[in-house]
């Protein structure tokens, strides 16, 4: 693919992603995607069939920066589990504490989409949900946390029902309430 191209294409994509993002996937238009791309609507069909595969596209960028966000946030973790467990959950609440929270952007797409299930952005979300659980799986085997990949699912189950009350709230003192959990539950596995 030629440079300038390259260049649309991501730039159509980053565009996307923005409005996906704020507005969720069935208010963002492809009127407003083009007009944010600063492109017309047909220059945009030009690179993606439809505005599945528009999604389809945004979610795979978004699992790549979700593993940058996931290396960075390993580089700064400590190796303790229970110093690990806080400063999960205390960027947790860092995050949700910042203007124009929203949640996770996969979790809400898949809600969106929840009556369709062979799209193809649910099996992008599920598998960069299963790379977060899986990091954190590797986390708690460093640890010695018996069954680590079970603990790991359990804490994803608070990581994610932190996220959604810490939006529906707008208290970010729920991820305390998650850590606080969570570490009774790998506590309790030893």
């Amino acid at each position: 693919m030629r440079r300038d191209k390259l260049h649309t294409r991501q730039n159509i994509v980053e565009a996307a992603h923005q409005l996906f993002y704020r507005q969720g996937y069935a208010r963002a238009s492809v009127d407003a995607i083009a007009a944010r791309a600063k492109i017309t609507k047909r220059t945009l069909y030009s690179h993606f069939r439809s505005k599945d595969d528009l999604l389809a596209a945004v979610l795979a960028r978004h699992s790549e920066l979700q593993m940058t966000q996931i290396r960075e946030i390993d580089q700064r973790m400590p190796t303790k589990l229970e110093a690990m467990i806080d400063s999960l959950f205390s960027q947790m609440a860092e995050w949700a504490g910042k203007p124009r929270y929203s949640g996770s952007g996969l979790t809400r797409v898949v809600m969106e989409l929840a009556d369709l299930p062979g799209h193809p952005a649910r099996a992008i979300a599920r598998g960069s949900k299963a790379t977060t659980e899986n990091w954190l799986a590797q986390r708690l085997a460093r640890n010695a946390v018996p069954e680590a990949k079970k603990r790991a699912r359990e804490v994803m189950l608070l990581i994610e029902g932190a996220a959604a009350l810490m939006l529906i709230h707008g208290d970010h003192t729920y991820a305390n309430a998650a850590a606080r959990a969570a570490k009774r539950l790998v506590d309790h596995s030893n």
